[in-house]
């Protein structure tokens, strides 16, 4: 059975940097044919994608709302997935899932959300002052 496992999250002032690492684990299991991706979604809001990153082209993809920003990775040796958020905002405050998806040779921004093989649990990050 395949986990990925959050963390990271917490309470940081605006302007703050917090880095949310996704430790994927199960028999087999091997992040680099999995394209990946960070998911949040905020009360009252619908879940909205944030970053992506494909498994070949190694290509990221952001939401327009934190490009330049933010920064995801991966790091297929360890089967573990970061993102980097700087110059955090009010706005950026949300419960964060990391997810992978069975998808080598395509290009992340084509995998729906629903086509997301595997979530994490979730992680709260609290922007304010």
């Amino acid at each position: 059975q395949v986990q990925l496992v959050e963390s990271g999250g917490g309470l940081v002032q605006p302007g703050g940097s917090l880095r949310l690492s996704c430790a994927a684990s199960g028999s087999g299991f091997t992040l680099g044919y999995y394209a990946i991706g960070w998911f949040r979604q905020a009360p009252g809001k619908e879940r909205e994608g944030v970053s992506c990153m494909g498994a070949s082209d190694g290509i990221a993809h952001y939401n327009d709302s934190v490009k330049g920003r933010f920064t995801i990775s991966r790091d297929n040796a360890k089967n573990t997935m970061y993102l980097q958020m700087n110059s955090l905002k009010p706005e950026d405050t949300a419960i964060y899932y990391c997810a992978a998806a069975f998808a080598y040779g395509a290009s992340c921004i084509s995998v729906a959300p629903y086509e997301y093989d595997y979530w994490g649990q979730g992680t709260q990050v609290t922007v304010s002052s």
